[in-house]
């Protein structure tokens, strides 16, 4: 066979890797002309500098040295293709073919996801330890780190995952997909997949505020009078939002409409409490919520969870209180402060209040009959004398554990702030 024969072969062979592979025959002929100089370098009596040229219509391949002046420009070239170049040429060939079918390979799977963040993937669980979980996605492995996953959420190997794709970053091996189960937009995604009405743009998700695993909350919102958005979410007897409980473990998800209104829209965030009143500080960024005292725990919900979601997803700071608690405000008793101290036990074994700055203890009668200074012994002021009875602080055993729990919590920012449940009308 006649080396130009070969050559052709050569050229043939190459053009079809690039087709099958999607990379360009300009591409793969400079690849190889830059390992050939390398490889040419390394060879006995090699000039410093050289240039190897592809003829690409024959494939002839030709090597010239190159003799340089102090500034780089070539000065002096010559062929110095030696005699057995075509061996060489054929293995650097195949090493450079191989190396750049990868490389274009993990650039095409990287431009498959690349610009894909926000998207949602479905993958078969691989591999989990403490640190990150696999999953397959077909071409690509997706990582689920650890601060990424639901809290007492089981990965088992085998099992089909929903994630939502966070980053995609380009790797020397490749695309790394990082994935996240606990991003609220994996509850738009889950959404979008099971309500036609989303997908299609007729009905909004203008809003959402999640903790992973446990409960999240999301306002929708109706481009069309006609269609009930918070309706259209919730399906036929509850099926479509129960697909997006399923696929998320359990999590309970709350579904509200939305309003432009803030003051209406705090009030239907707190839902399923029954909101009396909403008073709004533009200054502060403060929503004053006034509910029914059987309704403040259910307001605030278990560990003030319900209050934080809803702070989460209007952007306003909520306050809520119940109507006793605003009413004792009003009437002068909330903006008392209270004398330092604790309730002990006296010698005889009688409850008394010990003021921290010392001084004589005060017995709980005493303070029921509105005198703070009347110690054990002493007579305190009869109720036509004049004087008001002054607030008390409660007693331990006044307030019943769990009433005390429901009027000491106070949600600011979405975040619950336990206080001693010690507001308490003294009688007349």
């Amino acid at each position: 066979m006649s080396k130009s024969s070969s050559n052709f072969e050569f050229l043939e062979a190459l053009q079809q890797i690039a087709r099958d592979k999607g990379i360009g025959v300009e591409t793969l002929l400079d690849a190889l002309a830059n390992a050939l100089v390398s490889a040419y370098k390394r060879m006995p009596g090699a000039a410093e500098e050289a240039v190897v040229t592809i003829d690409p219509q024959s494939g002839e391949i030709r090597v010239y040295g190159q003799e340089l002046d102090e500034d780089g420009n070539v000065v002096r070239e010559w062929d110095d293709t030696p005699d057995d170049f075509g061996r060489i040429a054929a293995q650097t060939a195949k090493q450079v073919i191989l190396q750049r079918i990868r490389e274009a390979e993990r650039d095409l799977k990287y431009e498959e996801y690349a610009g894909r963040e926000g998207d949602i993937v479905t993958g078969i669980i691989q591999q989990s330890d403490n640190r990150y979980t696999l999953l397959d996605l077909g071409k690509v492995e997706a990582l689920l780190p650890q601060a990424e996953q639901v809290p007492y959420e089981r990965y088992d190997h085998g099992a089909r995952l929903k994630a939502y794709i966070v980053e995609v970053r380009k790797t020397t091996k490749g695309p790394q997909i990082v994935v996240s189960r606990t991003h609220p937009g994996l509850i738009k995604r889950l959404f979008e997949l099971e309500v036609p009405e989303i997908s299609s743009g007729v009905v909004e998700i203008k809003a959402a505020a999640r903790e992973p695993g446990h409960r999240t909350k999301i306002a929708v919102w109706s481009n069309d009078a006609n269609v009930d958005p918070v309706g259209a979410c919730v399906g036929a007897r509850g099926a479509r939002v129960r697909m997006v409980t399923n696929e998320l473990r359990g999590e309970k998800v709350d579904i509200v409409p939305f309003s432009e209104d803030p003051a209406e829209f705090v009030l239907r965030a707190l839902q399923p409490a029954k909101v009396k009143e909403v008073r709004l500080d533009d200054d502060a960024g403060t929503a004053t919520v006034v509910v029914h005292d059987f309704q403040l725990s259910l307001a605030i919900g278990k560990e003030g969870q319900n209050a934080r979601l809803a702070a989460r997803l209007t952007g306003w700071r909520v306050d809520i209180k119940s109507e006793t608690q605003l009413a004792e405000e009003e009437a002068g008793y909330g903006g008392e402060e209270w004398a330092e101290g604790e309730w002990v036990q006296n010698e005889s074994g009688d409850l008394v209040w010990q003021p921290a700055e010392g001084g004589e203890a005060v017995t709980a009668e005493a303070w029921s009959l509105g005198d703070p200074t009347a110690g054990p012994g002493e007579p305190a002021p009869s109720a036509g004398s004049g004087e008001p009875a002054p607030a008390a602080p409660a007693a331990p055993q006044d307030a019943a554990p769990e009433e005390a729990a429901a009027t000491g919590e106070e949600v600011k920012g979405g975040e619950v702030a336990a206080k001693a449940a010690d507001e308490e009308e003294a009688p007349a």
